[in-house]
């Protein structure tokens, strides 16, 4: 039977500590970081199965000037026990929304939110619409009626 001394058991417990250490830095350094965009799609997601609902209303619409690649931002507004949340969501990503967005100041809609943290939510996302009229599965695609004055200009 072989028994090693306190010094050798040291000298391997170190070397396999050095080993690990290094392993996990390795590990850290090559893993593949996320984008914001790929993080704000998750986030999106995630609110769309997890949200709680509650109805709000669009307030606005901040769309990009000129050339620039500025997101278009539906702005909207939720009351939640006594609190008045106001949020502005990307929503150029989506072409059906990007497509009646001028149209829906005003309207009504529905808001998936956060339960610990009410000010994270969204009104729309890839497997969720609270904009009653838009379709989600094709692009542009919208029940919405179009004004009489856009219906003139087409």
């Amino acid at each position: 039977m072989n028994v090693w001394s306190p010094l050798t058991i040291g000298l391997v417990a170190g070397a396999a500590g050095v080993l690990v250490t290094a392993g996990a830095i390795t590990y850290l350094k090559l893993r593949r970081k996320k984008d914001p965009a790929e993080l704000e799609r998750l986030r999106r997601v995630s609110l769309g199965r997890t949200g709680r609902i509650i109805s709000g209303e669009i307030t606005g619409l901040i769309e990009p000037e000129g050339e620039n690649l500025a997101p278009l931002l539906l702005v909207y507004r939720y009351d939640l026990a006594g609190v008045t949340y106001e949020v502005a969501q990307d929503v150029s990503m989506m072409p059906a929304v990007v497509a009646v967005a001028g149209r829906m100041v005003g309207q009504a809609i529905s808001v998936k939110y956060e339960m610990k943290h009410p000010g994270n939510s969204i009104t729309v996302c890839e497997e969720w619409s609270g904009i009653r009229g838009v379709n989600l599965r094709e692009p542009g695609g919208s029940d919405l009626p179009v004004p009489a004055e856009a219906a003139k200009k087409s």
